[in-house]
C-alpha cells in the first residue's frame, strides 16, 4: 500500500484536515512552499540523472 494509492476521497480527507490544523489563511502559502520544494527536487534529479548519463557516455 504505497503513497499513488491514495486516491480522490483519501485527498479530500488530507485537506479537510490540513484545512482544521492549519487555517484558511495558511493553506495558500503551504502550498506555494510544497510546489516550490517539489520543483526544486524535481530539478535536482533531473540533474543528477544528466550528469549519469554524461558519464556513462564517456566511457
Amino acid at each position: 500500500m504505497g503513497l499513488g494509492n491514495i486516491g480522490f476521497p483519501g485527498l479530500i480527507l488530507i485537506l479537510i484536515i490540513a484545512l482544521v490544523v492549519f487555517g484558511p489563511s495558511k493553506l495558500p502559502d503551504i502550498g506555494k512552499a510544497v510546489g516550490s520544494s517539489l520543483r526544486e527536487f524535481k530539478k535536482a534529479t533531473k540533474d543528477i540523472m544528466s550528469d549519469d548519463e554524461d558519464k556513462n557516455s564517456n566511457k
